[in-house]
């Protein structure tokens, strides 16, 4: 299995980025999705989900500026970031959890990240 991120890059307060996520080898089957970022210092957190059941989940911190989804195969994963803010600042992942782990099991695939810089 193999998640390659990319779209990262530097942007000033209140710009827009696109980052995308190419999955190869996962199973056949509905798989959980997520964006993942950790920023300098702090702890990996969650920032939006796309479930196997095509529910969508966000971090507070992300409702209404960030948008995540999916191509119709299925192979490539979206997080649109819009109203980009300082506090954004982080490498962002993207990851995977087959369907035969169970919802609350950890994502068991992860890509190598990308850095997204918001200036002022």
């Amino acid at each position: 299995v193999r998640l390659v991120e990319s779209g990262g890059g530097s942007v000033q307060t209140g710009g827009s980025l696109r980052l995308s996520c190419a999955a190869s080898g996962l199973p056949n089957g509905r798989n959980d999705f997520g964006w993942f970022r950790q920023a300098a210092g702090k702890t990996r957190e969650g920032v939006a989900e796309i479930a196997r059941n095509g529910s969508l989940r966000y971090a507070d911190s992300v409702k209404g500026r960030f948008t995540i989804s999916q191509d119709n195969g299925k192979n490539s994963l979206y997080l649109q970031m819009n109203s980009l803010k300082f506090e954004d600042t982080a490498i962002y992942y993207c990851a995977a959890r087959p369907w035969w782990l169970s919802r609350n099991a950890e994502y068991k695939y992860w890509g190598q990240g990308t850095q997204v810089t918001v200036s002022s």
